[in-house]
């Protein structure tokens, strides 16, 4: 399949190749939709084996970006960016100025984020060459770390789903099985800890899951034994496409609610898990809360008024169940229809403004 039959398989409408040769950056921008307004989709460093392999992912990324905008409420479009190499040995401030100065090329068409491989010092680098980014820390004028917020909306996805499945309004008592202890997974852990829950974790890095050990009381397995741990809820906080024809069946839980972007690998493995009667949280509702934080960041940035936001992710997510059940739909098939929808309404008022 070419780049244009995949640009076209879900409506994508520009992909930007960055290569820098003096700084070693080798990037991909993605802008999936921007009929609600810029696309704003975080920046991820991973060592993709392949260039291929990172065009995928951007792809997948930007798409779900659009959709979590949308079903947020949020004026934005979807877009991402992924730079090709290891976050552990070839980051630099030349690196992330050249992003920086690509992004600025797009002209406000694309904003960017912290995302997996980045922080708020990389953001800070790009920041020196371009307006076009959120998520800097706090003193250098940004909102901070956006992985508290993403994990209290991700806890409050999480609430909604026990509350459809399992009618409790509480969390205690409840085992919760985490994949990844990264930013995100650790202040999720920390909160469901703090809400009584008992929690069972995995990470490719021990250092991660001695933390959440220690701080939460959680059990450690490994990284592929986390799968088979009987538990209420399994909460993927990783990297995406964990949820495939491999995994699903080992899944001992009623409920799948986590931070994730991307988690369902493909669309008959979200069947597969409406067969064995697990109830799927839609990823891009549930960890839609850095995204909100982000976009509020600026001067008169409030954070009472983002955490209110981000709180109704609550009832967002509840009404995603009731719409899946009254016209038989999956739970991720009934958010894109939300989204959608909100896409479309919105267009039409802006060609009618045109007109």
């Amino acid at each position: 399949m070419s780049i244009f039959q995949k640009m076209a398989a879900h409506d994508h409408e520009e992909i930007v190749f960055c290569n820098d040769a003096s700084s070693g950056l080798k990037a991909i921008i993605a802008i999936h939709n921007t009929t609600l307004g810029p696309a704003l989709g975080g920046s991820r460093m991973w060592p993709y084996e392949t260039a291929e392999e990172a065009l995928e992912d951007v792809l997948r990324l930007s798409r779900g970006m659009t959709y979590k905008a949308a079903v947020a409420g949020l004026d934005l479009g979807g877009g991402k960016t992924v730079i090709i190499g290891d976050q552990k040995k070839d980051k630099s401030e030349a690196l992330f100025r050249a992003l920086g100065r690509f992004i600025e090329g797009l002209n406000g068409r694309y904003i960017t984020a912290e995302d997996v491989g980045t922080s708020t010092g990389d953001m800070a680098d790009i920041a020196r060459e371009t307006n076009h980014v959120r998520g800097c820390s706090q003193g250098a004028g940004g909102s901070g770390d956006p992985s508290p917020v993403t994990a209290f909306g991700a806890l409050r996805g999480l609430q909604a789903a026990v509350k459809w499945t399992l009618d409790k309004d509480d969390l205690e008592g409840l085992t919760v099985a985490i994949q990844g202890a990264g930013q995100v997974g650790y202040y999720l852990a920390k909160q469901l800890a703090a809400k009584g829950c008992k929690l069972v974790v995995a990470d490719i890095d021990d250092r991660r899951t001695a933390r959440v050990k220690e701080e939460c009381g959680a059990r450690v397995v490994g990284t592929e034994a986390i799968f088979d741990e009987p538990c209420d809820v399994f909460s993927p906080c990783a990297l995406g496409a964990i949820l495939n024809s491999e995994t699903i069946p080992r899944l001992k839980c009623k409920i799948v609610a986590g931070a994730a972007n991307n988690q369902i690998a493909r669309e008959e493995d979200g069947d597969a898990m409406v067969k064995r009667g697990i109830l799927y949280a839609p990823d891009y509702i549930v960890n839609a809360g850095g995204l909100i934080s982000v976009w509020h960041e600026g001067p008169n940035y409030n954070r009472d008024m983002v955490m209110d936001q981000v709180d109704k992710l609550y009832d967002t997510t509840l009404k995603v169940f009731e719409l899946a059940e009254n016209y038989d739909l999956k739970p991720e098939d009934a958010a894109q229809r939300l989204a959608e929808q909100r896409i479309a309404q919105v267009g039409k008022l802006r060609r009618i403004h045109r007109s």
